[in-house]
């Protein structure tokens, strides 16, 4: 199906390509929210959301040691991360409990997500240091990233803009709702919704 090229006033030179814009990403570009130094004081995040409730937080469950938490700026829907409330770095930082812990909501959180949405794969890992591609590097936090057969289309490669088709609230609400129980002792109980 081919259209002919319509022109956008005051997108630049005319191109045929039509722009999608998200301003909103502009806050994470210019790094709103981004602590001001690498102590748990100099205005962290992740040391602030626990603070807040569930749905002001877009926590998605609360352990004894970490937390489940949607990523403000994901690059797929329910992209989310796994965070320690403690205020450390480095992955090796971490307790061998807070580690057992951080794995088992791991898991926890890829069957939500598979419940909720039917992801087909995951990506996983962590960012340790600035110079890795950490947006925070000075609290550690586990990326949970959703993917489905085909997601990975000109938008995010060409376009660089990530498609989101839903808010993040409701994201919140519909992976709270399927957020499986516990698997024992020291794991986290299920977060109210």
């Amino acid at each position: 199906m081919t259209s002919e090229p319509e022109q956008q006033i005051g997108v630049g030179t005319q191109d045929a390509f039509q722009r999608l814009w998200t301003p909103h990403r502009m806050a994470y570009i210019q790094g709103e929210n981004k602590p001001t130094g690498p102590g748990a004081d100099d205005g962290c995040p992740f040391c602030s959301i626990p603070a807040k409730s569930d749905e002001d937080g877009l926590i998605l469950q609360r352990g004894e040691q970490v937390y489940a938490v949607l990523n403000l700026y994901p690059y797929t829907g329910g992209h989310l991360m796994v965070v320690p409330y403690r205020h450390v770095a480095d992955y090796t930082d971490l307790t061998d409990s807070e580690t057992a812990e951080l794995a088992g909501l791991t898991k926890q959180a890829m069957t939500a997500l598979r419940r909720a949405s039917g992801a087909h794969g995951f990506n996983i890992g962590m960012n340790q240091g600035t110079v890795a591609g950490a947006g925070i590097a000075a609290h550690l936090h586990q990326h949970i990233v959703p993917r489905w057969g085909g997601d990975t289309n000109f938008m995010p490669v060409v376009g660089h803009t990530k498609v989101l088709p839903q808010l993040l609230g409701d994201t919140r609400k519909m992976l709270a709702e399927t957020w499986p129980p516990s698997a024992g002792p020291g794991t986290p109980s299920p977060s109210g919704v």
